[in-house]
């Protein structure tokens, strides 16, 4: 095993999915289907291929649905060490990373990819391909980015050189993936149990320009409504 190979993920199923009521009323979103497969289940098999060997799963809504959902799945890839991080109610994306911290237990650097978002083709040893670098530049955060969607024209940040700049320093923006690599360092500051975004991190390392970046060259679609996961379903 590689050390590249040993950085923990983490895949984020706690949120409500208001936008996707009232699919999620009764199931949390990231078990819902895509082309007969659980969403969640898309990621697990790519990062089941690509080698790592710890996954942690956050969980508030229907949180029991993930438990046993994961339970399962544990049994299709023992080679994988899984976690459920409970939340009682959801602590945004900061919070919940910091809270499940203990359990990923990383080196240094873990991966966070959003449960809801599709990424067939996903290539997650290009991710850990990246860890080298990031260790060798001192890099806080790394973060795939796509073409901004329809539904959100006005994109997250800029790209310029590799490095994630705010999105006023230039008219090309992007979208954040849900895709990144942390630095468990950001995370220190922040108490077990306490709700904390994740944006004004990023913003703030952003500006001190010790965020990394790149496009993704894969399909992605943030599934945020019933529409959209529908057109999904229509391709198959």
């Amino acid at each position: 095993m590689t050390l590249t190979a040993s950085i923990p993920v983490m895949i984020l199923a706690a949120g409500r999915g208001e936008r996707m009521r009232p699919l999620t009323d009764q199931q949390p979103k990231p078990l819902l289907k895509v082309q007969g497969l659980a969403l969640i289940d898309w990621h697990i098999q790519a990062i089941a291929n690509a080698g790592f060997k710890k996954v942690v799963v956050n969980h508030a809504w229907l949180g029991s649905q993930i438990v046993e959902h994961i339970a399962s799945v544990r049994l299709q890839y023992p080679n994988i060490e899984f976690h459920t991080s409970a939340e009682d109610t959801a602590l945004e994306t900061a919070g919940g990373i910091a809270q499940a911290i203990p359990l990923l237990d990383p080196q240094d650097y873990f991966l966070v990819i959003n449960g809801d978002v599709f990424t067939p083709g996903l290539d997650f040893n290009v991710i850990q391909q990246t860890i080298p670098e990031l260790r060798k530049n001192g890099v806080a955060a790394f973060l795939w980015m796509v073409p901004n969607p329809p539904h959100h024209p006005q994109g997250d940040f800029c790209l310029e050189g590799g490095k994630v700049m705010p999105k006023e320093s230039s008219i090309n923006t992007h979208t954040f993936s849900g895709i990144g690599i942390y630095h468990r360092s950001i995370f220190s500051h922040i108490q077990a149990h306490s709700v904390a975004k994740l944006a004004p991190l990023l913003r703030d390392l952003i500006e001190a320009g010790k965020v990394g970046g790149a496009l993704l060259h894969t399909p992605w679609t943030d599934v945020g409504t019933p529409e959209r996961l529908q057109e999904l379903n229509n391709q198959s």
